[in-house]
């Protein structure tokens, strides 16, 4: 009797056991897949984005010219009517927060964005052409959504040998220098932190304002994002 029952309890634990097992690579594949869901989401959240700086440069009034915010991409007021290049600022999938690294060229404006996400992304092959140097990124912060005049299906950033001033050692004195052209100056791009701005809180009226039923209330209307 002794020893049935020390057969049950172990054929018990074993089952535990097995169980636990398995749930553990249940979850484990369920994390895989919810990350790659987000890469996804995250290439074509970044591709809006890419869009929608392109938009706005190429619509320019003018001479062409990139956002100095995001916040222009919602609201483009250099025309007569209010152009919107982007719905919304969307949130960062990796991250959870409507927070981007903005790649900025001094005097120019915000050429793209990138993640501010530091891990080690899964996906490491089958990129769309225009993303094909992700494949060698190291944190998701290298997927970055850039646009540059006459993009032909590449993000890649212009080699220094093109967008930086060379040194005098080796070159021709007489040779006249090279016009520098807006779309690619001579600094590379600076990222820098954009988050969602906190809405302002609502004017209170004062003792001595007006009435009811003369005043007008004072709100501070947020950007719909």
């Amino acid at each position: 009797m002794r020893s049935e029952k020390g057969f049950t309890y172990l054929w018990v634990m074993f089952t535990v056991a097995l169980t636990g097992v398995g749930l553990a690579g249940a979850g484990q594949i369920w994390q895989t897949e919810l990350r790659r869901e987000k890469e996804k989401e995250l290439l074509f959240v970044g591709e809006q984005f890419r869009r929608a700086i392109e938009s706005y440069y190429e619509s320019s009034p003018g001479a062409k010219r990139y956002p100095e915010s995001l916040e222009k991409l919602l609201s483009d007021d250099r025309f007569p009517t209010v152009k919107r290049h982007l719905r919304k600022v969307f949130i960062d999938p990796m991250t959870g927060a409507a927070e981007w690294a903005l790649i900025r060229r001094p005097g120019i404006g915000i050429v793209g964005v990138h993640s501010l996400s530091a891990q080690r992304p899964f996906k490491r092959a089958n990129f769309p052409e225009r993303h094909a140097s992700f494949a060698e990124a190291e944190s998701y912060r290298d997927w970055k959504f850039i646009y540059l005049p006459g993009d032909t299906g590449s993000t890649n950033l212009p080699p220094q040998s093109q967008s930086q001033p060379q040194s005098g050692l080796g070159q021709n004195p007489q040779a006249e220098p090279q016009p520098r052209s807006e779309a690619q100056p001579d600094l590379q791009p600076q990222p820098e932190r954009w988050q969602l701005p906190p809405a302002e809180p609502e004017s209170s009226p004062t003792p001595s304002s007006p009435s009811p039923s003369t005043q007008t209330d004072s709100f501070s209307q947020p950007l719909d994002y």
